[in-house]
């Protein structure tokens, strides 16, 4: 996997200094210039992904490592003997409660994010606090069982090779067609971008989770 991402960083960096980027028109208004290149109403998730996509791709990169940063730190530690969760069943409905509606915000921000504010970091966390919010009413074995039956941590380093892949092709110039402005398919590749990092971000949060309800017992 690292080999990977240095593979990733060299090519880009060569990208970067072989094909320069064409100078930007001043004669129109910034963001209208920014809507305009990108196809899409948000103007900052056409930043995020597509006018500084260098950034994005290696704020995925950062999280990842921040990922297994967590999951080496604590790989000497002691499993933590008592796990601290809700036991009141009004706590616990209310929890699950605000996990099904944060489950639902982080759908819709993933899937709009390219035309209303949101997007795929935005999902992610939304999706990540649905998830904490499910971890402190549940069991932890339950937990864990659920997250290795899905292969959330295949899943997850499948969305980040499918993300570089599509990032490393678009710098290069490839883009799909940006289809009318404001309709839910449009945008070209950034709605799949938003998906991607949202995915991403949601499961490495419960990777992250697991492992402090582990070694630490609480979130």
């Amino acid at each position: 996997m690292k080999w990977l991402y240095i593979i990733a960083g060299i090519a880009l960096f060569v990208k970067m200094l072989v094909i320069p980027n064409p100078a930007p028109d001043s004669s129109i208004p910034i963001v209208e210039a920014i809507v305009q290149d990108t196809g899409v109403p948000n103007a900052v998730s056409g930043i995020i992904f597509m006018n500084r996509l260098y950034d994005t791709i290696f704020e995925v990169v950062v999280f990842t490592i921040a990922i297994l940063g967590a999951n080496f730190l604590l790989a000497n530690e002691r499993p933590s003997c008592t796990i601290y969760q809700f036991t009141d069943q009004p706590s616990i409905v209310l929890a699950r409660l605000g996990a099904t509606i944060s489950a639902l915000v982080g759908i819709e921000l993933a899937i709009r994010g390219h035309l209303s504010p949101g997007g795929g970091f935005a999902a992610g966390v939304a999706g990540g606090t649905a998830i904490g919010l499910v971890a402190i009413t549940s069991s932890p074995e339950w937990m864990q069982a659920i997250y290795k039956r899905w292969h959330a941590a295949t899943w997850e380093k499948v969305s980040v090779l499918v993300f570089i892949v599509l990032a490393v092709v678009t710098l290069a110039g490839v883009e799909l067609p940006h289809g009318e402005l404001g309709a839910l398919v449009s945008g070209g590749v950034i709605p799949l971008l938003n998906i991607l990092v949202a995915v991403k971000v949601a499961l490495g949060s419960w990777a992250v989770i697991l492992v402090f309800i582990r070694y630490r017992g609480l979130l």
